[in-house]
């Protein structure tokens, strides 16, 4: 088969979509990525041996905003170039893991008549999911609970699939390769593909209550690009040991490394920590469509695995004391890590790429 795979904007529908690529070519097949012209898209493709393609797009928005013009633009023009793209590349197939990078090619591939599937992570449909699920072969799901959205498609529940590059590293090897020691616990805070200044924010404002610790705790912090060197400063100014980056291709060592985790609960994020069994305490993006990563997060909560936080009610005491709480408990930690263990999907990316050749094979 030769497989476009529609997926970019965020880590959240490029990670899964290239886990769903390399099954892919591991079973002979041959795909393509289509992604957006975001910076990190390419950032996160870097490296990763994938032909990709990036639409021009943007999400949508809002009726009364003066870039509806824009998007209407970028809309016929990705229209435009994705037809080309499918004329050069002959597609078997259309895949689209959500969001706006989506729905442009698999409108274009319903339209040529092509079997067409598309996969949400999360617990409630994206505004993209909702509009095409019912016009698409099947929709491929992370939670089960998200079929509840969506009565009018085929549902089928997969899981997110996980990229094969995301295996445990020995911990020692990984603290060496970042200079810290492996004896001390580690806190890996991550706001997502592209840093959450809000997440950021409250850290920053919580490092003063970890000053008294700074020999007892280390951290991992991916700040995004804007918030980057102000974190690194705010670190070294209360002598706590961090490693800061903007964004990683190395998450394998981070997650090794990890004892607790503070992040956004988008559902890929989520799934790696399931992967990895990291307890963690969860800040869903206050303005998530349909508040879908309070849903997400909810789900980790109720297993046990997490400790949710809203972002607007939360102070920096509570979020210290959220972290402490686990950090200091072994027996927590160990099962807040098996019950996020028991929410991972098994060979998400195996059942993906199964539906996708079902649907070929129907056709």
């Amino acid at each position: 088969m030769k497989v476009a795979i529609a997926c970019g904007g965020t880590g959240g529908h490029l990670f899964p979509g290239l886990a769903v690529a390399e099954e892919l070519r591991q079973r002979g097949h041959d795909t393509l990525l289509l992604v957006s012209p975001k910076q990190i898209d390419a950032l996160a493709l870097k490296g990763a041996n994938q032909a990709s393609h990036a639409l021009p797009g943007i999400g949508w928005p809002g009726m009364f905003s003066p870039r509806v013009f824009t998007f209407g633009r970028n809309l016929m023009e990705s229209w435009r170039e994705c037809r080309e793209v499918y004329r050069d590349f002959q597609p078997t197939a259309v895949v689209g893991m959500g969001g706006f990078t989506s729905a442009i090619p698999l409108l274009l591939g319903r339209r040529l008549k092509l079997p067409t599937l598309i996969h949400e992570s999360n617990a409630i449909p994206g505004r993209v999911t909702r509009l095409i699920a019912p016009l698409v072969n099947k929709t491929l799901l992370g939670f089960e609970s998200c079929a509840n959205y969506l009565r009018r498609a085929h549902c089928v529940v997969t899981g997110t699939p996980v990229r094969r590059g995301l295996e445990r590293i020995d911990r020692a090897v990984a603290a060496e390769r970042f200079g810290l020691n492996p004896a001390l616990p580690i806190v890996l805070i991550m706001g997502g593909s592209q840093g959450a200044h809000g997440i950021n924010q409250l850290v920053l404002k919580a490092l003063p209550l970890w000053h008294a610790q700074r020999e007892e705790v280390q951290f991992i912090h991916l700040a995004g690009q804007a918030d980057a060197n102000i974190a690194e400063i705010n670190f070294r100014r209360q002598r706590l040991t961090a490693v800061v980056q903007a964004f990683s291709t190395e998450m394998e060592h981070f997650y090794s490394l990890a004892d607790v985790v503070i992040s956004r609960s988008g559902a890929a994020s989520l799934t790696e920590l399931s992967h990895y069994q990291l307890p963690s305490v969860l800040i869903p993006y206050p303005a998530a469509a349909d508040d879908h990563q309070t849903f997400n997060a909810r789900i980790f909560e109720r297993a046990g695995a997490a400790r949710l936080l809203p972002e607007s009610k939360t102070s920096a005491e509570e979020l210290h004391g959220a972290v402490s709480e686990i950090l200091g408990n072994a027996d927590l930690r160990r099962q807040m890590g098996e019950a996020a263990g028991r929410l991972a999907g098994e060979d998400a990316a195996k059942r993906v790429v199964e539906e996708i050749e079902a649907s070929c094979h129907q056709n």
